[in-house]
């Protein structure tokens, strides 16, 4: 099920397809490239939430947005949205940053007999099988044309194991190996794929402004709890984006400012 969300100004460049949205990052990240001049299609399982987000983004931005639903632990949910996004025109971008929330603060503790196979398993597929999916509908119009951008979401389970977060790591641990093995088989092919590890808490205001400066030289916003703003964050994606084909980055890492930096 697709909603469009449009206003008067009209985009002379291709689709971002946003897959993942919620009230944080993907917002963010969707409301960046639609400033930018894309079409935006955002997709998430709530289409209810998503058409509102879609409509303070059009009016904000002056943009054409869609809202379209999505499963991604579902083959045919994601195939089926992807012919929506699809029917838009040409998918420029893609960031996948959906993930499957599981009931376990980090940090926490868990015993691995309580993980049950079936979250398990959704927690994997949405992290990973997903992606899969989702990177194959739209690699073929990128390879045809020589230039595209999949951006891949992970965090800092996607390097390393701890107690209790067997799903979330399971599945972005392969999400990682997925994103590199397609960055060397297509960056010859004028593709730019990358994992971007979000290494802390984003959360959904500014509170604290610090004096370090981001990649793309804009200041990185914390909050007062240490949470990073979604805002900051979504300029290193489209930092990512616009990289020269000459020194393209595969993988980068997001934190906000600590001790273990100084």
């Amino acid at each position: 099920m697709m909603r469009n969300v449009t206003t008067s100004s009209s985009s002379t460049r291709g689709i971002a397809a946003i897959v993942g949205v919620g009230p944080n990052l993907g917002r963010s990240v969707a409301r960046k490239f639609a400033h930018q001049g894309y079409t935006v299609a955002i997709l998430a399982r709530d289409l209810g939430r998503l058409s509102r987000f879609a409509d303070e983004i059009a009016r904000e931005e002056k943009a054409q947005v869609y809202a379209i639903r999505i499963d991604c632990s579902d083959t045919q949910s994601v195939i089926e949205a992807f012919e929506g996004v699809l029917s838009l025109g040409f998918v420029e971008v893609l960031v996948y940053n959906a993930y499957q929330p599981i009931p376990l603060q980090y940090g926490g503790s868990c015993n691995f007999s309580d993980v049950r196979l079936d979250s398990f398993q959704k927690s994997v597929a949405v992290s990973s099988v997903g992606a899969f999916h989702c990177a194959q509908q739209v690699l073929p119009g990128m390879v045809e044309r020589g230039r595209g951008t999949i951006l891949f979401t992970g965090c800092a389970a996607s390097l390393s194991g701890g107690t209790g977060l067997s799903e979330i790591c399971c599945g972005k641990f392969a999400l990682r190996g997925l994103s590199q093995c397609l960055a060397k088989e297509f960056y010859p092919l004028g593709v730019h794929i990358a994992h971007v590890i979000i290494d802390g808490v984003i959360g959904a205001s500014r509170v604290v402004k610090v004096p370090q400066r981001s990649l793309v030289g804009e200041q990185l916003s914390i909050g007062g709890d240490g949470s990073m703003d979604p805002d900051s964050v979504a300029e290193t994606y489209w930092y990512l984006h616009i990289q020269p084909r000459a020194a393209w980055t595969q993988e980068i890492d997001v934190c906000p400012p600590s001790p273990r930096f100084s």
